[in-house]
């Protein structure tokens, strides 16, 4: 995933049903000498619930946890999409635009308390690691680059086969991404993580050899493909955006539609386009196991 050099303004056009980290607050500078617990989060987004259709996919929603002992103070931390995530997996078709309208963005958000009830009686919660004052400094200033250079959030990821070594084509970057680079940050800083087993969900895509078709001014711009741009817009044309998250994974069964009826998936990631020759089973969600690290890479600073 490629990084940026800074996160762009958002435009006044796309708007979010929810606002993004309403309580959210600054990281605070922790103590050298303070032991700070650090939790893992995670419980499933319940409005997939509650959907007829949707009520077996174990669609996850992950974030970690951290209780300062000198203060007693909880805090939880999470990355998620700044404008929902109908925004981040399709783009707007705006009158009078040759170019679809891309709102997406995604990004950490810090604020103090943990909802105990709601990781707990739905999901889980519980102890990884402890670390130091110290860590937790150094962590949050990776945070703040991590969260300026890595913006685009990416719904999925592509690879050639269901088999475990197959080749990934792209990777998605999403809220249980941001926690795997959280923990294995903690681990080249020395954390020790404890032993169990933690599962993460992700909606894979199949394709051959994806086909690069290039950027938005190359296909839309005044000397771009007419014929591309076309085809680009009708595969997006029956998803909509601004929507509940039940409404989007009515979208993404229209996706799956098209998919498996033409063997064709058009992704914009990194800014740009890329045609994927889908083949069976064409999608899968699934929710696997992905182990905390080991052990540090380095026993000092990274």
């Amino acid at each position: 995933h490629r990084r940026f050099d800074y996160r762009p303004k958002t435009d006044p056009y796309c708007q979010a049903r929810y606002t993004f980290c309403p309580t959210g607050s600054a990281i605070p500078l922790m103590k050298e000498e303070d032991v700070i617990e650090v939790y893992r989060l995670q419980a499933p987004v319940w409005e997939f619930k509650y959907g007829d259709l949707l009520g077996h996919l174990k669609i996850m929603h992950d974030a970690v946890g951290f209780k300062s002992s000198l203060t007693g103070k909880n805090y939880t931390m999470e990355w998620y999409e700044l404008f929902q995530l109908g925004n981040c997996t399709f783009p707007h078709l705006r009158p009078g635009m040759d170019a679809p309208f891309w709102c997406n963005q995604g990004a950490a958000c810090f604020y103090e308390g943990i909802d105990d009830a709601h990781w707990k009686a739905n999901g889980t919660l519980v102890l990884v690691t402890t670390i130091s004052g110290t860590m937790f400094n150094e962590m949050a200033q990776w945070v703040k680059y991590d969260n300026e250079t890595g913006i685009y959030y990416e719904t999925w990821t592509v690879q050639a086969s269901p088999d475990k070594k197959s080749t990934v084509w792209f990777d998605s970057y999403e809220c249980s991404k941001f926690i795997l680079r959280t923990y294995q940050k903690l681990a080249d800083l020395g954390a020790v993580f404890k032993k169990i087993q933690t599962n993460y969900t992700s909606i894979i895509l199949f394709s051959g050899e994806p086909i690069y078709l290039g950027n938005e001014t190359s296909i839309f711009g005044p000397q771009g493909n007419k014929t591309l741009a076309a085809a680009i817009r009708d595969f997006y044309n029956p998803f909509k955006p601004h929507q509940s998250v039940r409404e989007f994974f009515v979208d993404l069964f229209k996706i799956i539609d098209r998919v498996i009826l033409n063997h064709q998936f058009y992704l914009f990631y990194n800014l740009e386009y890329w045609f994927l020759p889908m083949k069976s089973p064409y999608l899968k969600i699934i929710y696997e196991e992905v182990p905390l690290p080991a052990g540090s890479k380095a026993s000092f600073g990274v």
